[in-house]
Order: structure tokens, then C-alpha cells, then sequence
């Protein structure tokens, strides 16, 4: 049988018709299907990455954003050696929209009555609104869970005075939105102190000490006269024989090394001092006495046969901004919003006590052995900025009305930025460990 060509055409057509007759209703629902398994798809991909442990082998790359695995070996994304370094000290402080503190008043349990500033009255917050932006890289924001991650079993230890204290409760505010710490220990006077975070098996430490090696007040009948005699050849054994039990130690001190001072060597008669004005003894700025200090400190550390791999870090000075004024003459600090780094002195008290620190972890660097590491979290420069930062008269001390705090900082407040720097550190160790 012969079919003509316009008889064969219909015939197509007509088969055609009846398929798409056939399969018209299911084309819809599949279109459904496969709309519904890549919404359910997505879900899962997204809940699931979301509890993956955080990596930590992370480093800080120049003029990208956030973290980037030290595995991502892409020639053309990594920048040249030379150029991953980033300079986290120069830089501004920048208004951030979404707020750059990672914790309130409230959601920290563990802030003292005397940094809890809005508690005790302070009305203007946009002191709480400004991350440090340093001018060469983006400086990530403080990752709790992924600290905890690196320090998993691990001690830290603040070693030094009350704002080494004030350090520690500002990271511990952090930590303490994603896992509950444990107070386990305190002594009489509430200067050494011991949290625990049960889950990462990660313990916080304030070793206090006020100038790290051994000080002792001159007493007069009966009183202490505020006077002090530094023995440089004999360390403060209240913070280094803790030392061979510490993965990482945070060392800073400096505000108390502006009083009258007595300085002494190898059991020398006295040859040095600060503000006496004995005239058979030399006389020294405050910065020569820290200068002496952090050197017997770091040439302990590096000294230390029982210290495992221990990392120090020292925090450099953290600035006062008395205004008209020091704590016990009327001094205020009463300033509402950051400063520029065009407003720097560098000829400041503040910047040579910071130029000290850097001269002595520059030296005890080159005289480390291969397992001590140094590292320096340098707060300095942002900090001047920052007369915005502090308590001023909002502390809340009964027994001393009228004084006004601007040494300690809010909480929260500028000092949450010493974690990001802390962070970004850490996360660097990690990396060389792996």
C-alpha cells in the first residue's frame, strides 16, 4: 500500500496530537517535582554545612574579605608572598551599620558592675558602633565558635594588671554566647581567676601581677605608702609558676610603673629610680622601669625548659584619657565618638611605653629557640583613638564618688576589637602548626 506525502504528514501530526494528549497532564507535575527536590536540596545543603566544624587552619590574606584556607593554593587568587602581610596596626576605626559589638548588658552574665557601663547610667551607645578597619586588609570579625575550636583542650592565661583583667572579660562575654563557662576558681581578693568552658575543654586564666617581676611597698607605720621597690633579677612567681601549664600567654602591663619607683639589679645598692627626687639617685621616665620589666619577663619565657610550646603574646600599652586632669585631681574622659589617626601624638607617654614592649619581643624573637613563639597583639594606636571607650564616671564605685575611670574600658565596648586582633593571631599559629 502506497501512502502520498500529504497522507503521511497527517497521519505524523495526528500521532503527535495524541502523545502530547497522552503526557500533557504529567508535564506540570513533573516541573513540580523537580522544583520541590531543589528547594529540599538546598535546605539540606545549607543546615548541614552549617553544623560542619569550623577549619581551622585559616590565615589572613591583604584585600580580601574574611579568612582564607591556607589549602586554597589558586595562583591567580593568592597574592604574592611578599604581600600577605597586613599591617593590623595602622588603620581607622570605621561606623559599622550592623553594630560591632557580639553581645549586650544583658547577654553577658559575667560583666563586673564597674565595666557595665549602661547599667550604671551611660545614655549615649554609638560607642559601641566602630570595628577597627586596618588600611590593608579586612580584619574578620571574632568567630566564638571557631575559637573555641582552635583552643580545644587548651589554656590561655592573661598575665599582667587590671586591664589584662578587663582583656579576659571582654573575651569571655564573647565566648560565652555559644557555650557557658564555668567559674572555678577565685581567690580572696578576686585577682586570679579561672573560668571553664566544659564543652571545648578550654580554660581562661587571670594571672594577676602589677609590674611582672617582684615588687614589694615600702610600709610605714603600718600603712602602705604607695612606693615601690622592683627587684628586675627576681620575677613575680605568682603569674610564672603557672607557666609550664599554659598553651598561650597574653603579657601587658604598664599603668602601674607611673609612681615613685625604687630600681634594683642582682641585689645592687639602689642606683635607679622613677619620679624620686632623691639627688644621689638617677632618675628615669616610667618607660625605662617597663622596658626592664618585660625584658626579665621575656627572658624567663625563653629560659623556660618546662614550657612546652608555649605562645606569648604581648598586648601593648593600652592608653589612659584623662582630660583637665588625672584620676585623683578632677581628670574626666567624657567624649562621645572616636578620634583619627591624624589626631596621634607620637611623642606621647603612651607611645614610647608601647615602643619599649615592641624593642624587648623584637630582641627575645631573635633569642628564642625554634619551639618559643612570640607574637605581638598591638592595641596601641587604636586605642588612643578611643577616649570615647572608657567608664568615665559611669563605674559605679560607692567609696570613691566623684573619681572618674578612664584607664578600664566599657563592656561592651572598643576593647572587643583586642579579640579580633587575638583571633586573626591565633588563627596564624594554628596554620604554622599544621
Amino acid at each position: 500500500m502506497k501512502f502520498s506525502s500529504s497522507h503521511l504528514g497527517e497521519k505524523s501530526h495526528h500521532n503527535r496530537h495524541s502523545q502530547r494528549e497522552k503526557w500533557g497532564w504529567f508535564s506540570p507535575l513533573l516541573w513540580s517535582f523537580l522544583g520541590m527536590t531543589a528547594i529540599v536540596s538546598f535546605f539540606f545543603f545549607f543546615f548541614f554545612s552549617s553544623l560542619s566544624p569550623p577549619n581551622p587552619f585559616l590565615v589572613l590574606r591583604p584585600k580580601l574579605l574574611g579568612l582564607q584556607s591556607v589549602h586554597d593554593h589558586d595562583p591567580i587568587a593568592s597574592p604574592p608572598k611578599e604581600k600577605q602581610r597586613c599591617n593590623l596596626l595602622k588603620g581607622n576605626w570605621v561606623k559599622d551599620v550592623k553594630g560591632a559589638a557580639t553581645y549586650t548588658n544583658w547577654s553577658c552574665p559575667t560583666i563586673p558592675e564597674s565595666k557595665n557601663c549602661f547599667k550604671q547610667g551611660r545614655k549615649d551607645s554609638d560607642f559601641v558602633n566602630w570595628r577597627w578597619k586596618p588600611d590593608e586588609c579586612e580584619l574578620p570579625r571574632f568567630d566564638p565558635m571557631a575559637f573555641l575550636h582552635l583552643l580545644r583542650g587548651k589554656k590561655l592565661a592573661f598575665i599582667g594588671d587590671s586591664v589584662a583583667r578587663n582583656h579576659m572579660e571582654s573575651l569571655l562575654c564573647i565566648l560565652s554566647q555559644v557555650e557557658t563557662p564555668e567559674d572555678v576558681y577565685k581567690d580572696s581578693e578576686d585577682r586570679f581567676r579561672r573560668w571553664y568552658f566544659p564543652k571545648s575543654e578550654v580554660t581562661l586564666m587571670m594571672l594577676w601581677t602589677k609590674f611582672l617581676v617582684a615588687g614589694e611597698e615600702r610600709v610605714l607605720n603600718g600603712t602602705g605608702t604607695g612606693v615601690f621597690d622592683l627587684q628586675f633579677d627576681k620575677l613575680d612567681d605568682g603569674w610564672t609558676r603557672h607557666l609550664p601549664d599554659i598553651d598561650y600567654a597574653i603579657i601587658s602591663n604598664g599603668h602601674w610603673f607611673f609612681r615613685v619607683l625604687y630600681l634594683h639589679e642582682e641585689d645592687t645598692k639602689i642606683g635607679k629610680c622613677i619620679y624620686c627626687s632623691d639627688p644621689n639617685i638617677t632618675n628615669y621616665d616610667p618607660d625605662f622601669a617597663l622596658k626592664m620589666a618585660f625584658r626579665a619577663a621575656l627572658k624567663y619565657i625563653n629560659n623556660c625548659k618546662s614550657c612546652g610550646k608555649l605562645v606569648t603574646f604581648v598586648r601593648t600599652f593600652s592608653p589612659a584619657h584623662f582630660e583637665n586632669g588625672v584620676w585623683n585631681t578632677g581628670g574626666y574622659c567624657n567624649r562621645t565618638r572616636p578620634s583619627s589617626a591624624k589626631d596621634i601624638n607620637l611623642e606621647s607617654f603612651d607611645w614610647k611605653m608601647r615602643e619599649v614592649q615592641i624593642e624587648e619581643i623584637e630582641k627575645a624573637k631573635q633569642e628564642a629557640e625554634a619551639r618559643r613563639r612570640f607574637e605581638v597583639i598591638d592595641v596601641t594606636m587604636a586605642m588612643m583613638m578611643r577616649a570615647d571607650g572608657h567608664p568615665g564616671e559611669f563605674w559605679g564605685n560607692k567609696w570613691m564618688k566623684g573619681y572618674n575611670d578612664c584607664v578600664h574600658w566599657c563592656l561592651p565596648g572598643p576593647i572587643d576589637a583586642w579579640n579580633d586582633l587575638l583571633m586573626a593571631l591565633i588563627t596564624k599559629e594554628a596554620a604554622m602548626d599544621s
